[in-house]
């Protein structure tokens, strides 16, 4: 993909220190962090390497390093890569599904006051809706295995928490002796599973609640009124929570792209940004009412960088999660299984030949031959402009 012409980055070095200044009030150091770390991604400030092609021995000029801060667009890309080399070999060959479970809009003002808990209220008890309705004998009557990622925002960048899960169309029996399939166009109910989903994160906020794990400022502070906050709950169970449910995809190999889209996206791309002058940024957003119809928003330059900063995740918070047979204290034993009981071998030729290629998969390929680069020297931001040339005034 080529590079787009505006990046967030440039927003950020063009009038991130302006937009600083001016909110204080209310940025706390994770926004500055991340601000900073964004605008010198890929810059002289924080040193770089040189590179060269295993192969044929190319060479590239210095390339800069990344802030790899995963709230920064541009070096997501790199880690997705990984991510999605290190699942290949974890794909099994059926069919998958795209199942997404969203809370309700009303919710929103309590989440970003309570980001943590509420974000891992919103992991478990989607996980254990899909994981209780499919051992269901009614329904699927298996144990299911999926990963779940988190998203926070909508196409216009306000706050939207949402998980994506990704399902293999089946499951293992309850005695783990055979697979069991699920319907070519069916997987579980969704009715069910909205009902289940609802049930389970109200009660789990009423927990949380009652265990003095919630907090309440501004306009939600009267809240913390134990009769104020049941009545806040109330009309929660009277609404449908969304439950969205694609239709079965294709098996593995295409797994491995439609993972791409989900896995390390963050609130914006690079090349949804169309513009930026006099104070406003325009991006692209898809009109999902209007059948995914492409649109423009401008925004002013702080709140276009307010929004971007709802997405900051809590620190050391985990965003992709396994669950099922694919839970790290059962994947290695149960997922063998489940490669046996489908009748495949668990590693494919394609991911051995991407193990075998994976010398350096962060930095990518030689422009001329294809080959895997390695890293020769690595430089500090001293050395670089140490070895920068001499502005053209001091050369004259």
């Amino acid at each position: 993909m080529s590079r787009p012409p505006l990046e967030v980055a440039d927003i950020v070095r063009a009038a991130g220190e302006g937009f600083i200044e001016r909110n204080r009030h209310w940025l706390h150091w994770k926004h500055i962090k991340v601000l900073r770390a964004i605008r010198r991604c890929r810059t002289a400030a924080l040193g770089g390497h040189l590179d060269e092609c295993m192969r044929c021995g190319h060479r590239v000029p210095i390339s800069y390093n990344s802030c790899r801060d995963r709230h920064c667009p541009k070096c997501q890309t790199a880690a997705r890569d990984r991510w999605i080399a290190a699942r290949q070999k974890e794909l099994l060959p059926t069919r998958y599904l795209h199942i997404v479970f969203t809370l309700p809009g009303r919710l929103t003002p309590l989440v970003l006051q309570n980001k943590k808990i509420l974000y891992d209220l919103l992991f478990r008890t989607s996980a254990e809706t899909l994981l209780e309705v499919a051992r269901d004998p009614r329904h699927l009557g298996a144990e299911i295995g999926f990963f779940s990622v988190l998203h926070t925002w909508s196409q216009k960048l306000t706050a939207h928490p949402h998980v994506h899960c990704v399902v293999p169309a089946g499951g293992l029996s309850p005695d783990h002796t055979r697979w069991i399939r699920s319907r070519d166009n069916y997987f579980l109910p969704k009715k069910v599973l909205q009902k289940v989903f609802r049930g389970k994160f109200v009660d789990a906020l009423k927990e949380a609640f009652q265990n003095g794990q919630l907090h309440f400022h501004g306009d939600l502070k009267l809240l913390a009124q134990p009769k104020t906050f049941a009545a806040w709950l109330r009309p929660l169970h009277r609404q449908d929570w969304v439950v969205y449910l694609k239709r079965p995809f294709g098996g593995p190999e295409y797994v491995v792209h439609y993972l791409g889209r989900y896995t390390h996206r963050v609130a914006i791309s690079n090349h949804r940004l169309v513009s930026f002058s006099d104070g406003q940024v325009t991006f692209r957003w898809r009109d999902s009412a209007h059948h995914n119809e492409q649109k423009l928003l401008t925004l002013s330059l702080d709140e276009f960088l307010r929004r971007f900063l709802l997405h900051i995740l809590p620190k050391g918070f985990v965003r992709i999660r396994n669950f099922g047979f694919l839970a790290n204290r059962k994947r290695a034993p149960l997922l063998s299984l489940c490669f046996q009981l489908l009748g495949s071998a668990q590693e494919s030729q394609a991911a051995q030949h991407l193990a075998s290629t994976e010398d350096a998969p962060a930095l990518g390929r030689c422009p001329k031959c294809g080959g895997p680069m390695k890293v020769i020297e690595r430089l500090t931001a001293a050395e670089i402009q140490l070895r920068s040339p001499p502005p053209v005034s001091v050369a004259a």
